[in-house]
């Protein structure tokens, strides 16, 4: 299965409640030999209406991070989230959400075969590297399962709550250059 054919199996997906209040599935984007992902928790109200991951406010701080290291969403990288749909009045995902997205996270990561990935906040990180993994005080860190590289930087949307803290977010985003270019075959 290549990743357009599993997209059309996804937007018709109705394993849990949340395709009941979604405009639309946000499945991913990116391309399908990246060798760096990102996921993100679920979508938001923008992304729910564009059927596009991080598309709006905390979307356009990703993409200037994203830029300064040479990273673009439709060029070497793929984004994705671990639901595929919003939660009402973006809640965090429930863990009947999570188990029901599941399959199709894992399907992403069968296909592109990510060598890093980067979880975006909280929720992600805790749900990808380990349940416990506070992301305020682990950020930047790196934990390797599976031949796979994951490390988790702190959510754009909480950049846009606490500014003070988006030299952080910065530092994470130089140290995730550095691993590319130690671990990537690909030019970045």
């Amino acid at each position: 299965m290549d990743l357009l054919t599993l997209k059309q199996e996804c937007v018709n997906c109705t394993r849990c409640g949340l395709a009941k209040t979604r405009t639309n599935v946000v499945f991913g984007t990116g391309v399908a030999n990246a060798e760096v992902m990102f996921v993100g928790e679920g979508p938001g109200q923008s992304e729910d209406e564009q059927g596009l991951p991080f598309v709006g406010r905390s979307g356009q701080l990703l993409d200037c991070y994203l830029q300064t290291i040479g990273l673009c969403r439709d060029k070497n990288i793929f984004i994705a989230n671990i639901v595929k749909c919003r939660p009402p009045n973006n809640r965090d995902p429930l863990a009947e959400e999570w188990d029901a997205c599941l399959p199709w996270l894992r399907e992403q990561f069968r296909i592109i075969q990510p060598k890093i990935v980067v979880c975006l906040g909280r929720i992600a990180a805790q749900r990808m590297i380990r349940p416990d993994f506070s992301v305020s005080k682990e950020h930047g860190t790196w934990t390797e399962k599976n031949g796979v590289l994951f490390t988790a930087t702190l959510h754009p949307a909480a950049l846009l709550r606490s500014p003070q803290r988006k030299p952080e977010a910065f530092e994470d985003f130089v140290a995730i250059r550095e691993k590319i270019h130690e671990v990537c075959t690909h030019t970045y």
